[in-house]
């Protein structure tokens, strides 16, 4: 797969697919995840929508741009934000919403329609607020404005995410299961979970940037008067059964951005059930069919 040398000295791992010529939709991948858990159904169905979709590995994951060595304990950054102290982390998620604004720019995509899940749909935000001149569309994907009183996930959600992940490979992929507390109850496998999760750990295990990016979300903090201000064409898409982000964060981010459409999809969790992939794939491209007529005629 291809990789870009940003000029801020990040380098991403991406992949495209479809027609460079049709409308470009940049895909973000949440909290630890690798550019590899895109389904290919998923992509295949946004290509037969008309799109060039664009995937990558975010900062400190995957194949992209380490930061080594920059420790940083995220529950004493949450402890400083709540004690008003400044907190020092190695980047925020306006650095990973840079990040993937830079890709755009090496591959010589002006504007583009964006869409990002979980921590994801907060670097999304991010893009349209920081840099709106570069948005056509944005899709926030069972994410939350980080105001902690919408979203907040069930005591069992938050157990599981924040065990630390076993270094063993076998025993990482055996802990992969915690994450059913959060994932689709109809369409959940225990074997397509521990599938993934071999994959993302075979492709690279790095935990050390797992602290790094939770830092960058706490440090980031509660864009919900940021939002107020937006001005782009928004779909928010979330699941009934999610329990790691409740449908609380989705239905809070689509009333702070104005005209948002909110869409709770049955039967989805905090994941994309391949299972649900014509409902995901025909939601995001006819948002940015008219997206794209809003702006043609603006």
């Amino acid at each position: 797969m291809p990789s870009a040398a940003l000029e801020s000295g990040v380098e991403l791992e991406y992949n495209t697919f479809g027609d460079p010529g049709n409308p470009t939709l940049l895909l973000v991948n949440g909290y630890t995840s690798q550019m590899i858990v895109w389904e290919q159904e998923l992509l295949g169905g946004l290509v037969a929508q008309g799109l060039h979709v664009v995937i990558y590995d975010n900062r400190d994951v995957g194949l992209s741009t380490k930061f080594d060595g920059q420790l940083v304990d995220p529950m004493q950054v949450l402890q400083s934000l709540r004690a008003g102290e400044p907190v020092h982390v190695p980047y925020t998620l306006s650095d990973m919403a840079a990040d993937g604004i830079d890709l755009l720019g090496h591959l010589g995509i002006d504007r583009a329609h964006i869409a990002g899940v979980s921590m994801g749909g907060m670097i999304v935000q991010m893009m349209a607020i920081e840099h709106p001149t570069r948005v056509i569309s944005l899709t926030s994907i069972m994410s939350s404005p980080s105001d902690p009183k919408f979203g907040r996930p069930s005591a069992e959600a938050l157990k599981a995410l924040l065990a630390p992940p076993p270094t063993e490979r076998n025993a990482y992929i055996e802990q992969a299961t915690r994450a059913r507390v959060w994932l689709s109850k109809k369409y959940y496998s225990e074997e397509g979970t521990k599938n993934r999760s071999a994959r993302q750990f075979d492709r690279l295990f790095y935990p050390e940037g797992f602290t790094r990016q939770l830092a960058a979300i706490y440090a980031t903090g509660d864009r919900s008067d940021r939002l107020r201000g937006l001005n782009v064409p928004t779909l928010v898409m979330h699941g009934r059964d999610d329990e790691l982000i409740t449908p609380s964060g989705g239905e809070r981010t689509a009333e702070l951005i104005a005209g948002a459409n909110y869409l709770l999809v049955s039967n989805m969790g905090h994941d994309l059930p391949v299972q649900l992939t014509p409902v995901f794939a025909e939601a995001i491209g006819g948002h940015i069919r008219t997206a794209t007529h809003l702006t043609q005629n603006h």
